[in-house]
């Protein structure tokens, strides 16, 4: 400063605004600052924070009335949640809608679009571009990428939905996955509506099912199922009477 600068005192009305930030710990600190500010901002808006000491909410984000953020819950980016849904606990959500009434719960969305009285969770996994429609379901242990679920539709557990499109009133059975990636391209699968898929269902992409199919539990389905047929593609099982006694090294009971 050059001799005889003149220094003027400014008075703050809120001291922490003042706060430098010269080390990860000062910057930390004011993030704990900002992050009780806008919780409370949102709370005196009529959301409902059941913790908001572990409650992570960026400036960006966007929420209705009547919202509920429970434990554990960080909301970034350009997300946006409305009126009458649950978000957590232990749940992150990324530049993610989130329509009406919906419920999402240990989940982990970005680029996600939930519609009206959607359900998410527990631990699933929302990539880019999934879209669920009114009503429809992604349940435990699902991952979704690039694909719509349509209004009602259920993925209950234990799926991988990628480059694909279901209809309206569909069930995917326990373990299905959409092999949409050949090794150097990907590829739709599209299942219609009212569809009922078995267990470990594997749907071989480029391939479609038409309205009101089933597929049998355990089939690796790579030509098209046509409307209201039953697609069944395994080997017939085959039982060998005795074998359990005659296995090497093993003595007969």
């Amino acid at each position: 400063m050059a001799r005889g600068a003149r220094v003027a005192a400014l008075p703050a009305s809120d001291p922490l605004v003042a706060l430098g930030v010269n080390s990860r710990v000062e910057l930390a600190q004011a993030q704990a600052v900002m992050r009780e500010r806008i919780a409370r901002a949102w709370m005196l808006d009529g959301v409902t924070l059941e913790d908001p000491g572990s409650t992570h909410i960026d400036a960006t984000v966007r929420l209705e009335a009547d919202v509920t953020i429970l434990p554990h819950t960080c909301l970034r980016g350009s997300t946006r949640v409305a009126r009458g849904s649950e978000v957590g606990p232990a749940t992150t959500l990324i530049d993610t809608v989130v329509g009406e009434g919906c419920r999402v719960r240990h989940a982990y969305a970005e680029g996600a679009r939930l519609e009206a009285g959607a359900t998410v969770g527990p631990f699933s996994y929302l990539r880019p571009q999934a879209h669920l429609l009114e009503g429809a379901k992604a349940g435990a242990f699902v991952e979704i990428k690039k694909s719509t679920v349509g209004r009602g539709s259920k993925v209950p557990h234990l799926s991988y939905i990628g480059d694909a499109t279901i209809g309206e009133g569909t069930n995917i059975g326990a373990g299905n996955i959409t092999a949409n990636y050949d090794g150097y391209h990907k590829h739709p699968t599209v299942i219609g509506d009212n569809v009922r898929t078995g267990s470990d269902t594997v749907f071989v992409a480029p391939v479609r099912v038409g309205d009101g199919a089933v597929i049998g539990a355990g089939s690796v389905i790579t030509k098209d199922v046509p409307e209201g047929a039953l697609g069944i593609a395994r080997s017939r099982q085959k039982n060998i009477p005795g074998y359990a006694a005659r296995r090497p090294g093993e003595a007969s009971t």
